[in-house]
């Protein structure tokens, strides 16, 4: 599959492409390796890898417990202390082999580390694959505040090899779903309605799918690699969505969600926002609405759950001046940014949502 020149790095596609790997690695002659794994891609991921690697160097693993809870400045400087114990210097290349946790911390620490090491990406999930390895994003959570500290700052290469998608359960790649839904919804009317009933959609070709995915995230972003303009529209169901992901994150009688379960979630409520701003019509808010609900069970939502959501929107890093800044459908397929919604919309966004 066609190689997908990013902002500065190349995206490259399928096991073949480890020769590449190879390659670059002896052609910067690096010190030594590191790769950054988690506990479930230490044990079901990096055997493949390491069987494609060829190189002489000297090759050290570092593995963390998996989960959101883990990206934490704490779990940094652990592996910092790690990176320097175990002799990692200026041309040390890390390589973080893993979902959208992984990719996330991996690329913060590689951007911090001495001021800067190489690193690449190889996603082992979906959702790392279409979305949180692509695009040069890299950062921890602030306590329950998704991504609030963090860099932007590229990858050497991204390697995609789906075989590692024989490894996740259904759960998690529905996760991933819920980022290639935006990405139609967001810019392509027409890769959205592949979509739209997943019954009648040939798997067997769902490598193209991804391939289209990540093109669509790279080209919004190599127009705007800082965010501060057409990037934004990769925020949409994020502003709310975060804000439902980080609450049922910090309690402890809630079941946490997944990144894409909450996603889906506040893209129904940001498509109802959407709507009742007369940027949507009805007709096109049902169809988003019913089509994300055939794949996604609905989150059970509580009257005392509303206001603690509200209250955490104000820190969500889109916020500017104070003020919630929502990406908002402009139709399907197109989008508007630098939106706002009072809490009174927000709320009737939860309680459509439940119906």
């Amino acid at each position: 599959m066609q190689t997908i020149q990013a902002n500065g790095y190349p995206v490259l596609f399928g096991e073949n492409e480890y020769e590449s790997l190879n390659t670059f690695i002896k052609k910067n002659k690096y010190s030594n390796l590191f790769i950054l794994v988690d506990n479930h891609t230490n044990e079901l991921c990096l055997l493949r890898f390491l069987s494609f690697l060829a190189t002489d160097k000297t090759i050290e693993i570092i593995e963390i417990e998996s989960g959101e809870s883990e990206k934490n400045i704490n779990t940094c400087v652990e592996i910092w202390s790690v990176l320097t114990e175990l002799g990692a210097d200026r041309k040390t290349l890390l390589i973080n082999i893993g979902g959208g946790v992984i990719t996330d911390i991996g690329g913060f620490i590689a951007s911090t580390f001495k001021r800067g090491i190489d690193f690449i990406n190889i996603p082992t999930t979906l959702l790392a694959m279409v979305d949180a390895s692509i695009g040069g994003k890299n950062g921890v959570d602030l306590g329950n505040l998704k991504n609030q500290i963090g860099v932007i700052n590229v990858p050497k290469m991204v390697l995609i090899d789906t075989e590692y998608l024989s490894t996740l359960p259904q759960n998690q790649m529905r996760s991933g779903l819920a980022e290639m839904l935006k990405h139609g919804l967001i810019f392509d009317a027409s890769y959205w309605a592949q979509f739209k009933d997943l019954s009648q959609q040939d798997f067997a070709d769902f490598d193209t799918l991804i391939h289209r995915s990540i093109a669509i995230k790279n080209e919004i972003v190599s127009q705007d690699p800082t965010e501060n303009g057409i990037r934004k529209a990769l925020n949409f169901g994020h502003t709310l969505g975060h804000a439902i992901e980080s609450y049922f994150l910090e309690n402890d009688n809630k079941t946490s969600l997944l990144h894409g379960e909450a996603i889906a979630a506040g893209m129904i409520m940001e498509s109802y926002i959407s709507w009742q701003k007369g940027l949507l019509t009805e007709l096109a808010y049902q169809e988003i609405k019913q089509t994300i609900k055939s794949i996604f069970e609905t989150i059970p939502f509580e009257e005392n759950d509303l206001q603690p959501i509200l209250d955490l929107l104000i820190h969500d890093k889109k916020s500017e001046y104070g003020k919630i800044q929502f990406a908002l459908l402009d139709g399907i397929g197109k989008i508007k940014t630098n939106q706002e919604a009072d809490n009174e919309l927000i709320i009737k966004s939860f309680a459509d949502y439940k119906n």
